[in-house]
């Protein structure tokens, strides 16, 4: 029998960042990714942003890579979001995502500061935070491609 525990910290924006996820539609569209992922075996544990990007905190079953996951969660959101908000034809995430593995002890922080973003993002700009999460899981960076 195999045993996996596979949490997640994923990361990913609006294209341009661009603030389309106001208040009610930020919540709306974390309520529809936390469908995506049961449909992919896997539970939401947090999910919030900011009007230009979200954060997820995830459990995933060890049958979906990160990269399936995150393809699904992007390409079928981003059609809910054109088909329920039609206002949004613009609507698009960015091409990238940063996804870092959390362990079981860390997660309770995770959520926490998820669950804090708005709060959070008074005091930092989501490029200050990409960098900070980058620097402290030790993941090299090239400043150009974050900052564009």
């Amino acid at each position: 029998m195999s045993h996996a525990n596979l949490l997640y910290h994923i990361a990913f924006s609006t294209k341009e960042r661009r603030p389309f996820l106001q208040a009610e539609r930020l919540s709306r569209t974390c309520e529809y990714i936390g469908g995506i992922i049961r449909e992919q075996g896997g539970q939401r544990l947090a999910a919030n942003g900011t009007a230009d990007h979200v954060h997820i905190a995830t459990m995933s079953p060890p049958t979906v890579a990160v990269s399936d996951l995150l393809r699904t969660i992007k390409t079928n959101s981003s059609a809910w979001i054109h088909q329920t908000f039609p206002d949004m034809v613009d609507f698009h995430w960015q091409d990238g995502y940063a996804v870092f593995s959390v362990s079981a002890s860390v997660m309770p922080r995770v959520l926490s500061y998820i669950r804090r973003q708005a709060e959070h993002h008074k005091k930092m700009s989501l490029m200050e935070e990409l960098v900070s999460l980058l620097d402290k899981h030790g993941i090299e960076y090239d400043r150009r491609y974050v900052f564009s």
